[in-house]
């Protein structure tokens, strides 16, 4: 079996119990975050999965959407008004996946369907690099060093990137469609979930599977260890905060939790709107949020027990949440747009 994953460092915050996490919600508005331009550019064509992605720099003090629009828009959540805000354009299809360096708050790097990657320096709005040639990728996920990218494509593609450098690294084929991959925190693995339900841990960088059973398996069977939770294609993976879970999301509306000492699936979460398309953990790792895309609503499970604690209302699906690094503020999509609810615990 592979060994637990190390978790970060974390900061002190203040947590918030299971008993008084809706009535705190239920007093709160969601902010929405739109620029009026863009929802006139698109009248008529935009959906509920106009906005792809949703990605918070390390500090919360940014957010970046990648859209369906080929651009990437970067917020600063205190101030809603568009004017503050940042565009970037650059990708020639639609933005699948923005990621800031988890150790640099200026440098995020972007996704498109056109089978680039680019990275940018939000405060200069310049891109700085990109790599071209990734075929119809549809994941990245950075290191936790934020020395490369992981990339995976459509056919089971994995390539190894840097922010530095305009050429793949390394690349590596696995048996079918990698989804949105996680990183153990001391960097060494990797989670990736594929498309026959099971997720694989492979070493990083070498993207070797590492844990295998200790006994002979059938000959047409490989002796390989997978975490196995979903009976439909897992298209997402999260590691909790402290380092204690795995989440993963699949088409199956599951969400399957899975204890990093024994890798055993300790609990399943089915009471979800459709496929899960993205899973995230609150700070202190006590809640998590999963987005779905079949119908409205974001349902917020304790992951300690995985009781159901509240459910967000939203006019259509929100497939992208993510809950901020260091507060309880959820940032999700609704209506192709951007909206965060949240106050900063920490000025109370």
């Amino acid at each position: 079996m592979a060994p637990s994953s190390s978790p970060p460092i974390l900061r002190p915050r203040q947590g918030l119990p299971k008993k008084d996490f809706a009535d705190y919600f239920k007093a709160l508005k969601s902010q929405p975050y739109s620029d009026p331009a863009v929802a006139s550019r698109g009248s008529g064509s935009f959906t509920h999965n106009s906005l792809r992605s949703i990605a918070w720099n390390p500090l919360g003090s940014l957010v970046a959407t990648g859209s369906i629009d080929k651009t990437i828009r970067v917020w600063n959540p205190d101030k809603p008004n568009v004017r503050f805000s940042t565009e970037l354009k650059g990708h020639s299809a639609s933005v699948e996946k923005v990621a800031f360096n988890p150790v640099k708050d200026a440098e995020l790097a972007s996704l498109g369907a056109d089978g680039v990657v680019k990275f940018w320096d939000v405060r200069t709005k310049a891109s700085v690099n990109e790599v071209k040639g990734l075929g119809t990728a549809n994941s990245m996920a950075w290191d936790p060093d934020g020395v490369s990218l992981l990339v995976s494509s459509k056919g089971g593609d994995l390539f190894r990137i840097s922010p530095s450098q305009s050429t793949v690294l390394s690349s590596n084929k696995q048996p079918s469609d990698v989804f949105q991959m996680a990183f153990s925190w001391e960097g060494k693995r990797v989670f990736t979930p594929m498309r026959n339900g099971r997720v694989r841990i492979l070493s990083y960088p070498g993207l070797e599977p590492i844990a295998h059973y200790p006994y002979t398996m059938p000959s047409e069977e490989s002796n390989e260890f997978t975490l196995k939770g979903h009976t439909a294609p897992c298209y997402t993976a999260e590691l909790s905060p402290t380092g204690r879970l795995l989440a993963t999301g699949g088409g199956d509306s599951i969400v399957a939790l899975f204890d990093t000492k024994d890798w055993l699936c300790q609990k399943t979460i089915s009471n979800l709107h459709g496929p899960v398309r993205s899973i995230s953990f609150t700070f202190d790792g006590n809640y998590i949020a999963a987005g779905c895309e079949d119908a409205p609503g974001i349902e917020v499970v304790s992951s300690e027990s995985g009781d159901h604690v509240h459910t967000f209302k939203t006019a259509t699906p929100s497939p992208a949440v993510a809950w901020a690094p260091t507060r309880y503020c959820l940032a999700y999509s609704d209506l192709g747009t951007l909206r965060i609810i949240g106050l900063d615990t920490d000025r109370k």
